[in-house]
């Protein structure tokens, strides 16, 4: 990854867009004086932007190293990066400015310095004493190729090998050549012909430092004497060497060979092996050779006072072995442990109690790299358990389908995620501590607590705490516990939607004063949860189905020009009184023989014993409708004072009564228009539209179409985990500014072919909703891909049993709101320009008893207050309304409606992600488009773009 290039863009900027039209500009001259009083607290220091800290396990590693005095673990990528572990919380990321892979790693054992070895052929001595981490030196090979390092403990001078099987000499202290090189036809006999090949080994014998034992790819080990500058004995073997490690009194060592044996030596006898082992052959019959096996890719040779020695190793499992999972070996005595792992070892490492090569090593440990995790596993221990990891490195155990970030939190929120969790510790792991536990802490100048939610491929959630430099992960919760797995090929959940990971998180809406949680999964399936402290058992796991039901017909703007063709549903509430709807029935058919009102996923009908922490409250689930399975949800709010939650996608949107368990609303997009629809509609065969369209999915205004293979159907395409991810998506810069056919963040999904327009964004607030309002009230804000905000009216019955018996009266407002792009984001700001928060209702504990629990439900929910300044009193504009698109950003006046700022955010991208935040007593709009840019927006009442940050992969 390449350096980051920060651009800062002047302040300043104009006002007005180039392409804000005539009456936005005499918007926002009639509204001056009103704008001059709200207060400017954003300057330019407020943007600058700089590198924190990096979480989750090193992409690609290729190296590891570890300080047995200092307990600093250390591993390199094959992109040139270094990461530096200590005890938990102490972690550093470094990088190599050639971004070439790191092939080896020495330590200087209790000297605070690192050395890395490069594909590139240079070497880097770092300083590791000061805060940040910095090469002191660099040295670069020209005409050689480094294939292997060796650092003795407590000397001056490191031994380089290279591809040409010469030795040469870094004083370290100054980093220059000695002078002093080993030449691999000194080496080897003089009266051989072939190459040894490059050098794999390099050790001294710990006895005696001016023994040098050296290991050549061929099979030939040479024990070279430094001072007289030959060799002292050669060591011949027919099969290529890949390791070498020396006997602590440095009378004998041991080859891994390409044939998976392990040959054991005496120096003083280089005839042949003291001894030949095939740890996974089969030992076959009349004394023959046993059957060859995979290469030992590694192994070490260490001793303990009591007992026999250990020898551990790498591969060299047998070729019948398909499939079986990468091991490792742990032989001591006549015991043979074999050790499977998840993923390919990269290389391991051997922890002792001394650093002295010529001491009884004593081993305790074994660090195990993993290509996408660490592992230390107990020697000391039967059974060799793995230790507890306490770094972060699982956030990708199961690959990132989703992420929000969360800041100043409840105060007692994460104690009490932090609580549940504890109980959640698995059982087998090791019960010593954490062996890498060098450095100190640094101080935490973070006065906020801070929550990051991953969700992931397997229908898991995390919980994390952000608040310091490192994550903790507070609290785990597996969504799919609630479906029925299953058990074979023939018994596969019923959707074409995805073929693998069906219980996959999409999107995540969570209140954290209520602590409620909603997820939408690929599945087209959402899961309401409430917290509790105590455990339950669920006999009944509540479920409500939804139809979600479209008819496709040809749409003209009211400009003439050809638009999206967009969805009509079948049935629905008439849109001027919207009345709640109970679920249907389900059925397995229609009656024409097509899948009709089945869920893509099966429910358990056992009861469900649900731990401390997150407990199901509800499981909606879309189902299929006359042959056509439900189409995966692109967007997903939920309140805790209205008791509500809220989905949509490309057919239409549904509402849900959590507490009464009811369908409050079911509509197609377009009857949200009811008689407002700015388009012409002509209706045609919905069997018709399964063939390609031709319109597709273009701009309202340009009428352009959008390629066929841009708009994929989840019923003839299998969806991808990276739908989910912003960090996969890759800008398309040909697409129209109204397309919802990209990729981009989990509330988004794919669309079919028929392009139809779905909901992309859901706001619960208390605001104005009409022109003529005098007061806020409670409503939802509904954003489509075509632009068009829409404004539905709740009204609420009162709260305490009327609440769970009166029903939530939805009806539309009749406001219609437009923008160019598709509608990202919303949110609400006072008269001082500070955030409007959503209306929550604070958490209690529902798993008590019912007479202590009686007063509380009278309680009501907790308002949103809204009191605008004593200066803007005096005017009708209460509220401003901040809507952003993937193109642009409106501010809106509201009761009034008049839009006093339009902002375009960019033309030749897109915005992925865009937001508004809360920023030092301020708020901003922070965007992150698909070229890789962050934007920022102060103060949306004087627009300036305060920074941009080019982030390029």
């Amino acid at each position: 990854m390449r350096k980051f290039n920060i651009r800062k863009v002047l302040d300043g900027l104009t006002a007005v867009s180039s392409s804000s039209s005539a009456s936005s500009s005499s918007q926002q001259q009639q509204s001056g004086n009103r704008e001059s009083d709200i207060p400017e607290t954003l300057q330019s220091e407020h943007f600058q932007l700089c590198k924190t800290v990096r979480h989750g396990f090193p992409y690609q590693p290729s190296a590891l190293a570890f300080d047995p005095v200092q307990r600093i673990l250390a591993i390199g990528t094959q992109t040139g990066a270094l990461r530096l572990f200590g005890r938990p919380g102490v972690e550093c990321y470094c990088q190599h400015d050639s971004e070439s892979a790191v092939i080896q790693l020495q330590f200087l054992i209790n000297e605070g310095a690192l050395v890395s070895a490069l594909a590139d052929d240079t070497l880097h001595l770092w300083n590791l004493r000061q805060k940040r981490p910095a090469i002191l030196h660099s040295l670069k090979f020209n005409r050689e190729r480094i294939t292997f390092c060796h650092l003795p403990f407590q000397s001056k001078w490191l031994y380089v090998g290279t591809e040409r099987g010469n030795i040469h000499i870094v004083n370290v202290e100054s980093f220059t050549l000695s002078g002093y090189v080993i030449m691999w036809n000194k080496a080897i006999e003089l009266s051989s012909k072939s190459h040894p090949g490059p050098v794999v080994h390099i050790s001294d014998n710990p006895m005696d430092e001016g023994k040098l034992l050296i290991g050549y790819e061929s099979g030939t080990v040479v024990l070279w004497d430094l001072k007289s500058k030959k060799a002292d004995y050669r060591y011949t073997h027919d099969e290529a060497i890949h390791s070498v490690a020396w006997h602590h009194e440095g009378k004998q060592f041991i080859c891994s060979h390409s044939d998976g044996t392990l040959t054991i030596w005496n120096i003083k006898s280089p005839a042949k092996p003291l001894q030949t082992i095939t740890p996974h052959g089969k030992q076959l019959k009349d004394g023959k050779k046993p059957e060859p096996c995979k290469p030992i890719l590694k192994v070490e040779y260490k001793t303990a006072r009591t007992g026999e020695p250990f020898i551990i190793l790498s591969g060299g499992l047998s070729y019948d072995t398909v499939g079986r999972r990468p091991c490792l070996t742990v032989m001591h005595g006549k015991s043979t442990a074999v050790l499977e792992m998840d993923y390919s070892i990269v290389d391991f490492l051997t922890l002792c109690e001394t650093p002295y090569p010529n001491d009884f090593q004593e081993p305790y440990a074994v660090v195990v790299l993993l290509e996408k995790d660490l592992v230390l596993i107990d020697l000391a221990q039967n059974g060799y358990p793995i230790f507890e990891n306490p770094y972060p490195l699982n956030i990708h155990e199961s690959p990132v389908t989703c992420c929000e970030y969360f800041a100043d939190c409840p105060v007692d929120l994460i104690p009490a995620l932090y609580s549940v969790g504890a109980r959640q510790k698995r059982q087998g792991y090791s019960k010593k501590e954490w062996p890498i536990s060098g450095g100190n802490w640094g101080l935490v100048t973070q006065s906020y607590p801070e929550i990051i939610i991953t969700g992931h491929a397997d229908g898991s959630i995390k919980f994390w705490d952000a608040s310091a430099i490192t994550l903790q992960v507070l609290y785990k919760l597996k969504t799919a516990k609630v479906f029925e797995k299953s058990r074979n090929k023939d018994d596969k959940p019923n959707t074409d939607i995805v073929d693998e990971d069906p219980y996959a998180i999409q999107i995540i809406s969570w209140c954290p004063e209520s602590r409620m949680l909603c997820i939408a999964g690929v599945s087209a399936h959402v899961i309401i949860y409430r917290f509790s402290k105590q455990e339950v058992t669920t006999e009944v796991i509540p479920m409500l189905e939804v139809r979600l039901l479209y008819e496709i017909n040809d749409v003209e703007s009211p400009d003439g020009e050809q638009a999206p063709t967009l969805p009509t549903p079948g049935t629905g509430s008439n849109p001027q009184s919207i009345a709640p709807q109970s679920h249907p029935s389900t059925s397995s058919s229609s009656s024409d023989g097509l899948r009709d009102n089945v869920p893509c996923l099966k429910i358990k009908s056992s009861p469900l014993k649900q731990s401390a922490g997150y407990q199901i409250e509800l499981v909606i689930q879309l189902v299929w409708v006359s042959g056509e399975p439900p189409q995966q949800i692109t967007s997903l709010a939920v309140n805790s004072a209205y008791g509500l939650v809220v989905f949509g996608n490309c057919n239409g949107i549904a509402m849900v009564d959590y507490l009464q368990k009811t369908v409050l609303l079911n509509l197609g997009t377009i009857e949200l228009y009811g008689s407002n629809d700015p388009y012409r509609r002509e209706p045609r065969s919905p069997r018709k539209s399964r063939q390609p369209s031709g319109a597709g999915l273009c701009d309202i205004n340009e009428g352009t179409t959008v390629p066929e293979d841009r708009c994929k159907s989840p019923t003839s395409a299998k969806m991808s985990r990276k739908l989910s991810l912003p960090t996969e998506l890759k800008p398309d810069l040909d697409v129209r500014d109204n397309s919802f056919s990209r990729s981009r963040s989990s509330s988004v999904t794919s669309i079919d072919k028929e392009s139809r327009e779905a909901i992309s964004a859901l706001h619960f607030c208390e605001t104005f909703t009409r022109k003529a309002d005098t007061s806020p009230s409670p409503c939802l804000w509904v954003g489509t891909t075509l632009g068009t905000v829409l404004v539905i009216v709740l009204n609420l019955p009162p709260g305490g049993e009327q609440r769970l018996i009166q029903p939530v009266i939805v009806s539309p407002s009749g406001t219609i709101l437009r923008l160019k792009g598709a509608i990202l984001r919303m949110a609400f700001l006072d008269t001082t320009g500070s955030i409007v928060p959503p209306a929550y209702e604070p958490w209690r504990e529902h798993n008590i008893s019912e007479d202590k629990d009686e007063k509380d439900k009278l309680k009501k929910r907790r308002p949103v207050s809204v009191s605008p300044s004593s200066s803007s009193q005096e005017i009708s504009e209460n509220q401003y309304a901040v809507i952003c698109s993937d193109k642009q950003a409106k501010v809106i006046s509201l009761p009034s409606q008049n839009c006093i700022h339009k902002q375009n955010i960019t033309e030749t991208s897109f915005v992925l992600r865009g937001d508004i935040v809360a920023l030092s007593n301020s708020s901003c709009l922070a965007c992150f488009c698909a070229n890789g840019h962050i934007m920022t927006f102060r103060n949306y009442f004087l627009p300036n773009s305060a920074c941009h940050r080019a982030i390029e992969s």
